[in-house]
């Protein structure tokens, strides 16, 4: 197993106030860059042929949120990917109605593009990604396995106490899921449960003949931490008895690095083939208001390791202005 280095390969924060980071390296080698901005009301791209260029990228708005009703509000966690040559973005979107109702109503959505190049090209509207039942959810996120399509996203549903939990399924299309949905895991845990009951950001990971899927737990301030299951990549991935989780979180604040919050993480690799997760977290601990509203959660990427066990080791958060090498 490869061992920890003792600098980072990027400056941190990579880009400020950019939560939810994703960061995609296409098969053209270029690195893609979206996540949530602060306003709340439009989607981004970014390219560059370097990760540490994203910074200075110029940023492409593919999509606007509309005025009123559906996907009007609250725009949030976009994901770009590249499916059967064609390009998808998935994100969450509340609704407006006349009297202010439905701010964090959110429902899941998808966009398509077909062009060769996604900032560019046009985007195009497939419509909310309907699930087993109508409630609040988001943070889709979508992989390959064996061949076959899946979604993993984070829903609220109204049988069971909490504010969302994760669940699997395969997809028919891109933008169309098979039913039923499969819970994968639910907030239970002590620290998952901190201010809200909350299990989202779904971030895959193939490696070493497993499957892992992090995710993020509890209330957005400096008590949000990442928890991860996993599962041997021959397993059926619809059964949730194959599915084994952490019993502790794998990446929390780091009060000595004065980092904190770090969640809703991505995972690419570096120029050279490190393996990088990518994550938002704040600087400073107390938030005054909402934390929603506060928008310093800024992008950053680090490497990571492996165990001997062929789990990832992430470490810590580390502090910010970390030399690049």
């Amino acid at each position: 197993m490869n061992k920890l280095k003792d600098t980072n390969l990027y400056a941190n924060p990579l880009i400020e106030q950019r939560a939810d980071p994703w960061i995609y390296k296409h098969t053209d080698g270029a690195y893609y860059f979206t996540a949530s901005v602060p306003e709340y009301d439009r989607i981004e791209l970014r390219r560059a042929e370097a990760i540490s260029s994203l910074s200075k990228a110029e940023a492409a708005v593919i999509w606007r949120k509309r005025s009123e009703g559906k996907l009007s509000s609250h725009i949030w966690a976009p994901e770009l990917h590249n499916i059967d040559g064609a390009w998808y973005v998935y994100f969450a979107a509340a609704r407006t109605g006349a009297n202010g109702e439905g701010f964090f109503d959110h429902r899941m959505y998808v966009l398509e593009c077909k062009s060769e190049d996604p900032l560019t090209g046009e985007w195009t509207e497939k419509g909310q990604i309907h699930t087993d039942w109508e409630s609040f959810s988001l943070d889709a996120t979508t992989f390959e396995h064996h061949g076959q399509q899946y979604l993993v996203w984070a829903q609220s549903d109204p049988n069971i106490p909490g504010n969302s939990n994760l669940y699997i399924a395969q997809m028919e299309n891109p933008w169309t899921i098979k039913s039923p949905q499969v819970m994968l895991t639910k907030p239970e845990l002590p620290w998952e449960t901190i201010g809200f009951l909350v299990n989202e950001g779904a971030a895959v990971l193939k490696r070493n003949g497993k499957i892992f899927i992090t995710y993020s737990a509890s209330a957005t301030d400096h008590n949000y931490c990442m928890g991860m299951i996993s599962i041997p990549d021959t397993k059926d991935v619809l059964n949730p008895d194959n599915w084994s989780k952490s019993q502790t979180p794998v990446f929390a604040t780091c009060e000595p690095n004065g980092q904190y919050g770090p969640g809703h993480n991505s995972f690419t690799v570096s120029e050279d083939g490190e393996d990088l997760i990518v994550y938002h977290a704040r600087n400073y601990k107390e938030i005054v208001g909402d934390p929603l509203y506060d928008f310093n959660r800024h992008t950053r990427v680090q490497g990571f390791t492996w165990n001997a066990d062929g789990t990832p080791n992430f470490g810590v958060p580390r502090a910010d202005n970390v030399e690049g090498r």
